[in-house]
């Protein structure tokens, strides 16, 4: 006999009907009749090969088999209610687990004031964050790595992902405090890429941008130094071995060691910014209520 053929209706009637030792009480506490809970109660006295009330015209009583399937049925109910508040907190993303990737530009200069918000807010739900290359980024997004990435540029229907534009990142010149940037005052760019200059290695969204600019100036850079690390570049700059130029989002990976930067008068191109995730699929609550946090006000990077 299928002695695990019950559920949790049945655990139920049985607490019922222990704690009011009367199947008229119980059957007004359940808001059914009596006779409908004496057939429930001998149907599952049945179905479990047990008796579990002693029962006379006057009395209800459990049996030892009786009080043991409602010790077991309160347990039952308590793991179902938890269960239960867990799930509903999910549903409101007031617990769960959000995984975004992003550019490390913009995971320094974007998502801090924004993941402070979103732990305001949802307080229990665990956060990670994987700071990648842009390619790095699509590619952890549409595995399923990640619920959602910030990246540069836009992204192709192959890629299976929806994309939507949040801001411009303008470029800016950055130099040692007192070095070739000294003078306050917008820079050209064809001034800039004259002097010693450090750009980001192939490859990368912001070499990419700045040749794309050079060329539309009818411009070639022709760096002194090529680095594949933001950081790298900071250092070098404040080293005072060259100038840079750098979208804004970038600054606080550079760091801020006696660097200056100063507006390019003419660069004609900018950095978006935007966020993908997986077209067709239905987005978490957690990853839901970050997509609306993020839709609903102005971002605030460093500007």
């Amino acid at each position: 006999m299928n002695r695990n053929n019950f559920d949790l209706e049945d655990c139920r009637v049985v607490l019922a009907l222990v704690e009011a030792r009367s199947f008229r009480l119980a059957a007004e506490k359940l808001g059914q009749s009596a006779s409908t809970l004496s057939r429930s109660i001998a149907g599952l006295e049945t179905r479990l090969g047990a008796r579990l009330f002693d029962r006379d015209t006057r009395n209800v009583e459990a049996t030892d088999e009786g009080m043991a399937f409602a010790r077991l049925a309160e347990r039952l109910l308590n793991t179902a209610a938890g269960g239960v508040a867990d799930f509903n907190a999910f549903l409101n993303a007031r617990r769960g687990r959000l995984v975004i990737a992003g550019l490390p530009s913009v995971t320094a200069g974007l998502l801090p004031e924004l993941l402070e918000r979103y732990a305001i807010a949802h307080p229990e739900v665990d956060l990670r964050i994987l700071d990648a290359l842009s390619d790095s980024v699509v590619a952890s997004v549409a595995n399923g790595e990640a619920d959602l990435g910030f990246t540069a540029g836009t992204v192709g229907t192959r890629d299976q992902l929806s994309f939507q534009a949040l801001m411009d990142d303008q470029f800016v010149a950055v130099g040692r405090r007192d070095g070739l940037l000294a003078e306050d005052r917008p820079y050209g760019l064809a001034e800039l890429i004259r002097m010693p200059f450090i750009a980001m290695a192939r490859g990368t969204s912001v070499r990419e941008i700045l040749d794309g600019a050079c060329g539309l100036a009818g411009l070639q850079v022709e760096p002194r130094f090529e680095v594949s690390h933001l950081a790298t570049a900071g250092a070098l700059v404040a080293q005072g071995l060259g100038v840079s130029a750098m979208p804004q989002l970038t600054l606080p990976v550079l760091g801020g060691r006696d660097l200056i930067i100063r507006p390019i008068a003419d660069f004609g191109a900018s950095r978006r910014i935007g966020l993908v995730w997986r077209s067709g699929r239905t987005l978490s609550p957690p990853a839901r209520a970050f997509l609306k946090l993020v839709r609903g006000g102005p971002l605030q990077g460093t500007h």
